[in-house]
């Protein structure tokens, strides 16, 4: 019984993965035709120069 248990676990999470990744891929074409040439690498690096420069300009 303990086995089908984690077999029905692993599927889910298989499922969940299958999800995620494919939403991921959505995101990523998305933000390219947006303009963000490398996409979500680009938009993460985006998002740090702005928490970067908005810290600076709280500590001045």
């Amino acid at each position: 019984m303990e086995q089908n248990k984690l077999l029905r676990k692993i599927s889910e999470l298989e499922s969940l993965n299958d999800q995620l990744v494919a939403e991921l891929k959505f995101l990523d074409a998305l933000l390219r035709k947006v303009g963000f040439e490398e996409g979500l690498i680009t938009l993460k690096i985006a998002a740090q120069e702005l928490i970067d420069k908005d810290s600076l300009d709280t500590q001045e």
